[in-house]
């Protein structure tokens, strides 16, 4: 499995390095891991590739959006769809942050309290 993780590692610095487009994300199956997991683990071994937290960040959100062609989202400006998430933390000098959530708004209406 290391191999694997080592392997992936090395292709998303390579793609990152060639100026390729990485967009994060990672499907949710009924087995695990549990939903949202998955991609904090993701972000979590793209900073370990070798992406800024910033970089990782841009990949779970304006990236992805651009890469399915969803333009309503993926960043925050007027007119946009409001999907955020609030962290206890700075997500973007530590992305082990973004596991800290303390407000979820969809549609720009906040979800119940977590």
């Amino acid at each position: 499995m290391r191999t694997l993780i080592r392997n992936a590692s090395h292709s998303a610095a390579a793609l990152l390095r060639a100026g390729v487009p990485l967009p994060a994300g990672t499907d949710a199956t009924p087995f695990g891991p549990v939903h949202g997991a998955g991609l904090h683990h993701e972000l979590l071994l793209l900073t370990e590739a070798g992406l800024t937290p910033e970089e990782a960040l841009t990949a779970a959100t304006s990236v992805t959006a651009r890469c399915f062609g969803l333009a309503d989202r993926g960043r925050i400006a007027a007119g946009l769809r409001a999907d955020l998430l609030l962290v206890d933390g700075d997500p973007t000098t530590d992305i082990t942050a973004t596991r800290a959530i303390a407000g979820v708004w969809r549609g720009g209406v906040r979800q119940g309290e977590r």
